[in-house]
C-alpha cells in the first residue's frame, strides 16, 4: 500500500509592507501620481516655492552700504524687538481675546434657534445670516466704512433727529469696537452654518429620551446639543483664531477712512506689507511674514495639544 500525498498550494497570502499594509502595485502607484501629480505641480510653484523664496529673502539684509549681506536669523532678532510689530501682534492678541468669544457666542445661539424652528422662516433666516460671508470682505469693509462716517454716513443723521451726536467709530477710542462688529457680522454666519450642520446630525431620539425623563429645553440645549458639538466648536475656535492673528482686509481698507487712527504697523500683516511694498524692503518684510506665522503655528498646537485628549474643551 502506498500513500499518495497530494501537495495543495499554500493560501494565498498578500504580501505586506513592513507596517503591515497591502502592497501597492507599481501600476496603481502610477495611476495615482498620475491623478495627483497637476494638483502636486501647481501647489509646488504656487506655495512651497513662492515660501521657499520669501524664507530665502528673510535671511539677507540689503542696505545702501555694503549691498545685500547674510545676517541669517538677525531679522527675526530685529522682528521681535521692533515695537512696531510688537505692538501690532499685541493689538492683535487683544482683539482675539474679544473677538472670538463673542463670535462664538453669536454663531452658537443663532445655530441653537434655527435648530429649534423648522418653518420656512428659518430657511430664509439661515440665507440671510450667511449672506455675509458671500460679500467679499472688501466691499464688506467699504461698507461698514461708509455707515461709521461721520461727514458722509447716515449715522450723523440717525443720531441728529434725537439730537444727539454719532459715535465715531473710526476714532483712536472706538477703532477697536468698529473693527470687532465689521469681523463680526462678516464670519459669525459661516461659523453658525457649521454648528448649525452639526446639531443636524444629532440623533432626535436623544431628545426624546430627554423630554421621557423630564428634562426642560434649556437641559437639552445645555447638556445633550451642546457637548456633542464640541468638535465643531473647537474647528471654528481654531478657525477664528487662525483668521484673526492674520488680521489685514479690514483695518487696510478702512486705513484711508480713518486717518491718524490706523496706521501702517497697526497690525504685523499691515507691517509686513508696508516693509515689502511701500519701503521695498523684501527682506525684512519676508523674516516679519514668517515670525507672524511661526506665533500663529504655536498659538494653534498649544490649543490643539490641550484640547487632544477629548476633542473638546468643554466636556
Amino acid at each position: 500500500m502506498t500513500l499518495q500525498i497530494t501537495e495543495t498550494p499554500p493560501p494565498y497570502i498578500e504580501k505586506k509592507t513592513r507596517r503591515g499594509a497591502r502592497k501597492v502595485p507599481l501600476r496603481e502607484q502610477l495611476i495615482g501620481w498620475i491623478f495627483v501629480g497637476p494638483f502636486g505641480l501647481v501647489f509646488l510653484a504656487f506655495l512651497v516655492a513662492p515660501l521657499a523664496y520669501a524664507l530665502y529673502l528673510s535671511l539677507f539684509r540689503k542696505a545702501m552700504i555694503g549691498g545685500t549681506s547674510f545676517v541669517f536669523l538677525g531679522n527675526y532678532a530685529k522682528a521681535f524687538t521692533d515695537p512696531s510689530f510688537l505692538d501690532g501682534a499685541w493689538f492683535v492678541v487683544r482683539f482675539s481675546l474679544v473677538l472670538i468669544p463673542v463670535q462664538m457666542l453669536i454663531s452658537l445661539a443663532m445655530a441653537l434657534i434655527l435648530d429649534m424652528v423648522t418653518s420656512s422662516f428659518a430657511r430664509f433666516s439661515r440665507l440671510m445670516i450667511f449672506l455675509p460671508y458671500a460679500i467679499p470682505a472688501v466691499i464688506g469693509a467699504l461698507m461698514w466704512g461708509f455707515l461709521y462716517s461721520k461727514n458722509f454716513g447716515p449715522l450723523g443723521d440717525i443720531f441728529g433727529l434725537f439730537g444727539a451726536s454719532a459715535p465715531d467709530f473710526l476714532s483712536n477710542d472706538l477703532v477697536f469696537y468698529g473693527l470687532l462688529n465689521i469681523v463680526t457680522w462678516q464670519w459669525a454666519g459661516y461659523y453658525m452654518i457649521i454648528l448649525y450642520a452639526a446639531l443636524q446630525g444629532i440623533d432626535p431620539t436623544l431628545y426624546e429620551a430627554a423630554r421621557i425623563d423630564g428634562a426642560s429645553s434649556w437641559q437639552i440645549v445645555l447638556r445633550i446639543k451642546v457637548p456633542l458639538i464640541t468638535p465643531a466648536l473647537v474647528l471654528i475656535l481654531v478657525f477664528a483664531l487662525i483668521g484673526t492673528l492674520q488680521f489685514f482686509n479690514e483695518p487696510q481698507i478702512l486705513r484711508d477712512l480713518a486717518a491718524g487712527t490706523i496706521g501702517p504697523d497697526f497690525t504685523p500683516n499691515m507691517y509686513a506689507y508696508q516693509q515689502a511694498f511701500g519701503l521695498a524692503n523684501f527682506n525684512y518684510g519676508s523674516a516679519i511674514s514668517f515670525a507672524l506665522g511661526g506665533v500663529v503655528f504655536v498659538c494653534v498646537y498649544i490649543f490643539l495639544f490641550a484640547t487632544r485628549k477629548r476633542g473638546s474643551f468643554l466636556s
